[in-house]
């Protein structure tokens, strides 16, 4: 049995070709699991990565969600989720007797659900969003038609400060890491690197986007820290992305906007847990009834026909 790193990365390579598997790796995930992943990104960038693979079998290291999404996404593929227990408290704030009734108030309302809902949701929403398509799929919507926004409400109100205009209704709910950022945390880490350009995610609170420099999906803050001249950045995203790009780019500095910025659910997912999910001694297949499967993916395609 292996007993390091190295002796566990080169076990799970040798697995998954013999095995047949792809491994996808949300970009929050560590290090060593990034680095053995066939690909790497956020949650439904991976959804479509997974749609083109020649592989059947799909090992998805991240979180319940976006498991579903890959297999809403890729039906005939077998997907695995490498740590049964990672969820997503955002994603599961909500249950679909909810937006049911609601709707039932509201019958013109157009629900618009950020990827991170469960498939459940899904089904009864509209149309799906991502951090990065939202400001765009929104402002395709008919504008004389309110709008729910689940389940976010700091990313549904970074989109509804981009229209004014429109009646965009948001419920509670949110990333409790994001959100758990408090104003006074980011200024102080502001003064401690001033000449540092803040990198932040929409599930902040809006006092906390207000200070930032850009506002933007993963991503989006890689691709940016990636092509900005400048040398020095704070990111206000979950912690493993300073690390990321910390490699990626040794010749500038990345700063986290507070030590708290952990997504506890992305480090449950172990290299143990990635062999024994291969080798067909750990990690749970995603099954999703068919009327899951067509219903859920209604609002994934208005998103892909809109953005």
């Amino acid at each position: 049995m292996p007993t390091t790193v190295r002796e566990y990365q080169d076990a799970v390579l040798k697995a998954k070709k013999e095995r047949g598997f792809s491994i996808l790796a949300h970009v929050y995930q560590s290090p060593e699991i990034v680095e053995i992943a066939d690909f790497v990104g956020d949650s439904f960038a991976l959804s479509k990565k997974a749609m083109g693979i020649a592989e059947k079998n799909v090992l998805m290291c991240g979180v319940r969600f976006m498991a579903e999404t890959v297999k809403l996404l890729s039906p005939e593929k077998r997907v695995i989720l490498a740590a049964p227990d990672a969820g997503c408290p955002m994603a599961e704030q909500f249950v679909r007797e909810e937006i049911e009734d609601y709707r039932a108030d509201h019958p013109d309302v157009i629900v618009v659900a950020y990827v991170n809902t469960t498939a459940d949701l899904k089904c009864v929403s509209d149309v799906c969003v991502t951090s990065a398509s939202a400001l765009s799929v929104v402002g395709k919507l008919p504008k004389d038609r309110e709008i729910l926004f689940i389940p976010d409400c700091n990313l549904g109100a970074y989109v509804a400060a981009a229209y004014p205009d429109r009646k965009i209704t948001l419920w509670r709910g949110g990333c409790p890491i994001h959100a758990g950022v408090s104003v006074t945390e980011a200024k102080e880490t502001i003064a401690r690197h001033p000449g540092a350009k803040l990198l932040v995610h929409p599930e902040c609170t809006p006092a906390v986007t207000a200070l930032a420099d850009y506002i933007g999906s993963t991503t989006g803050i890689i691709d940016y820290a990636a092509k900005s001249p400048d040398k020095e950045f704070i990111i206000g995203t979950e912690l493993s992305v300073v690390w990321h790009l910390s490699y990626r780019f040794p010749d500038k500095k990345f700063y986290p906007l507070t030590k708290n910025l952990v997504c506890r659910n992305m480090r449950l997912t172990s290299l143990p847990d990635v062999l024994a999910a291969i080798n067909g001694t750990g990690g749970e297949e995603i099954v999703l009834d068919e009327a899951t499967l067509r219903d859920a993916k209604v609002c994934i395609d208005k998103m892909m026909e809109l953005a």
